[in-house]
């Protein structure tokens, strides 16, 4: 399922699993709903890539008429044994900050299918999708997904997904320890020379987590 994009992917499992538990397959709001898309064209877009890809199968004439196309069931049973779920839990910004409702990542209800090559252990780990350019320079673009594991402990060059404590704003960036005016200070560094790094006091800041893996997107 190389050709597929993330949402693609996300959409064919969710089709699968939801014909498996209920004895017939989904409607198009339903999957918009559970993939996190609310315009049905661009759903209807994505289910004919399926359709063309000989994924699916579709009868347009009657409701729900969306299956698993029979090559697709077999490779969906060898892809469960080799991929795995994770959540994607919201968006970060890899640009200058902006406000988050929170830093409380616990609550999710849309996921992205991976490879176990891509990540192997799934404990505390989870997506974000990022929002912005200052990251271009590390072939991370807008839109593009990052899959984050969370800890506290890094090292210097690790990226991170920052939450910056008293203007609760959030950030993608590299992560570097520096002295500045005899104080320990932190340097949250973008990759794109447009823009400028992010110096904050260690106090003033709370890593949740360590980037791992980069899911590019392509549709």
């Amino acid at each position: 399922m190389d050709d597929l994009s993330p949402r693609q992917q996300a959409i064919l499992a969710f089709i699968r699993s939801y014909s498996e538990e209920n004895g017939y397959p989904p409607s198009i709001r339903e999957i918009g709903k559970n993939v996190g898309i609310t315009s049905t064209s661009v759903v209807n877009y994505n289910l004919n890539v399926l359709e063309q890809r000989s994924y699916i199968e579709r009868q347009r004439d009657i409701s729900r008429g969306i299956r698993l196309a029979p090559e697709a069931q077999e490779a969906e049973a060898t892809q469960s044994e080799t991929a795995v779920q994770i959540p994607l839990v919201g968006v970060i910004v890899a640009g200058y900050p902006v406000p988050v409702p929170d830093s409380d990542f616990a609550a999710f209800d849309e996921a992205i299918l991976v490879t176990r090559d891509i990540v192997r252990d799934t404990k505390d780990v989870y997506a974000l999708r990022v929002q912005g350019d200052s990251m271009i320079d590390a072939l991370i673009n807008d839109r593009d997904i990052v899959i984050v594991k969370r800890q506290q402990e890094v090292r210097n060059g690790d990226m991170v997904a920052a939450w910056l404590r008293e203007e609760k704003e959030t950030t993608l960036k590299y992560f570097f320890w520096e002295e500045r005016d005899n104080r320990r200070m932190v340097r949250l560094q973008p990759a794109n020379p447009a823009f400028e790094p992010i110096i904050v006091h260690p106090a003033n800041l709370e890593i949740q987590g360590k980037v791992v893996a980069v899911v590019r997107q392509v549709a």
